[in-house]
Formats: C-alpha cells, structure tokens, sequence
C-alpha cells in the first residue's frame, strides 16, 4: 500500500490542505512552513491545526511532510545566513509539535566554499540545538543531487550527519528519487542494489518519506531537474518499480513533479491504479 499526494499551498489554512488532497485522491500531502524563496510563515491558528490532526485521522491519512525553506542554509560561509536558518528551523520545529507525529524535511544546506566537514559539523551543530528529548516530530534530512557545494549528495554524508546527533531516534531520511539519480545511483537498473546501499550506510529504519520525481537529466549529471512521472530519463516503468518496491510500502510518497493541479490528480490517479 502506498500513501500518495503533492505540495500544498497553506494560503487556505491546515485543515484546507487536508480537505483538498482528499479532492485530488492523494492521502498524505507536503507543505513548506513558511515562503520556499524566503522567510516570511503564515501565522499558525491552533484550531486549524487541530482540526487538520482530527480530519487527517478520520480519513486514514499517512504521515505528513512539511518542508523547510529552500534559503534556509545552515552551513553557509557567512554566519548571518547561518543564524537566519537556525531561526527559521528552531521557529518550524515549534510549529510542527502541534501536528505530532509528522515529519519535518529540509535540504541538509550548501557549505559555499568552506568544505563538507565543516558542512556537516555545523548542520549538526544547529539540530543538536533545536532537537528535544521529547519531541514528537522526525526531522528528515533530504538525499541531495550533489550539486555545487550541497551536503547530502551522499548517502555516506546524510549517515555523518545522523550519527552526530544527540537525539538520533527524532532523525530520518527523505529520498528523493530525481536527487538521487542524479547524484548517480541506478535505480532504473539496480534498483535493489540501491536500496541495498541505503541499508548498509544508513539503515532502511531511517527511511521515513519519498520525493517521487522524475528527472530532466541524464544519471550523474548533478543537476536536480525534477520531471513529471515517465517524462524524464527515469521512465514510468522504473518510477512503478520504486512505487511498489516491498521495503518502501506504507511510506508517504510526495510529488515534487512540476504540475499544476490536474497534472497532479492525474499523477495520483496513476500511482494509486498500480496498486488497484
């Protein structure tokens, strides 16, 4: 089985976007907590929040993903860039206690010249903290095209990152299926052996949350084009394989394909027909 939906606008509030995902077919759904290209968050009314857990509930819905801003950067050369996205994520992971359970899934950042060592020191550094004890959201780190200076276009670099946390029980792994192409791994043609790479550097138990995207280029090229379903190098005959590969079962998969939306009600539509 397989939970299925697409980027959301919280233009309309929380417990709209559960509302319209339900319209579209999908049964989970991805937002970003405040303006992808910048800094600015919606004010969060806790009713609205409220009602989108009990609405969520009632119609079986899996685990929701929001997303972190795209210019949130915690490993940025320039410490005020750096301070600004300990910010913005200490402020997400307030917000996203009231919707307990759920996930939240961000770019690990660029290191913009200073090396991926200090990359990923100062990334944990920022998650080491803003992470509790007992917080009831998993923070997913997203496997990265492994373009420019990127931290996480390996999966050797995300499993640095997670084994440098404190609270490694409240981290997981978003995979995103254009990223990790593109940074190389054959999932058209060894699908398994890459998923058996995931295991033995990170663990399949991290793996929390898939972007299911297609890819405008080439394996290897680095470049992170996402491509609607079976129009990319991907194909749609290797997008199913990943869809209903048995250890990914029961994961929230997100399209971050570039619809608008009746591209993805058909995306949907068509997942969900693999299944029957």
């Amino acid at each position: 089985m397989i939970f299925i939906g697409c980027h959301l606008s919280v233009t309309d509030g929380y417990e709209a976007m559960g509302k319209r995902i339900s319209d579209f077919g999908g049964n989970t759904f991805a937002w970003f907590t405040r303006n992808p290209r910048g800094g600015k968050s919606k004010p969060v009314i806790r009713e609205d929040v409220d009602a989108l857990m009990g609405y969520s509930s009632e119609n079986g819905f899996g685990p929701l993903v929001a997303h972190g801003s795209y210019t949130m950067n915690l490993c940025s050369a320039k410490e005020e860039t750096r301070s600004y996205g300990f910010d913005m994520l200490k402020k997400d992971l307030e917000i996203m206690e009231m919707l307990p359970g759920n996930y939240y899934n961000f770019h690990p950042g660029s290191h913009t010249g200073q090396g991926t060592e200090t990359g990923i020191e100062q990334i944990t550094e920022a998650l080491n903290r803003t992470m509790k004890a007992d917080m009831k959201t998993t923070v997913l780190l997203e496997t990265m095209a492994g373009k420019g200076s990127e931290v996480g276009g390996t999966f050797e670099e995300i499993r640095e990152i997670i084994d440098r946390l404190e609270f490694k029980d409240k981290a997981g792994v978003c995979l995103d299926t254009c990223h990790i192409w593109d940074a190389g791994h054959d999932i058209v043609g060894d699908l398994d052996g890459v998923l058996d790479k995931f295991d033995d550097i990170i663990g399949l138990s991290r793996l929390k949350a898939v972007h299911f995207n297609d890819s405008k280029n080439d394996r290897g090229s680095h470049k992170d084009r996402h491509e609607k379903l079976g129009q990319g190098f991907i194909g749609m005959d290797a997008m199913k394989r990943v869809a209903m590969h048995p250890v990914l079962q029961g994961l929230p998969f997100i399209l971050e394909t570039p619809n608008e939306d009746e591209g993805y009600i058909r995306e949907i539509h068509t997942v969900l027909e693999w299944f029957g």
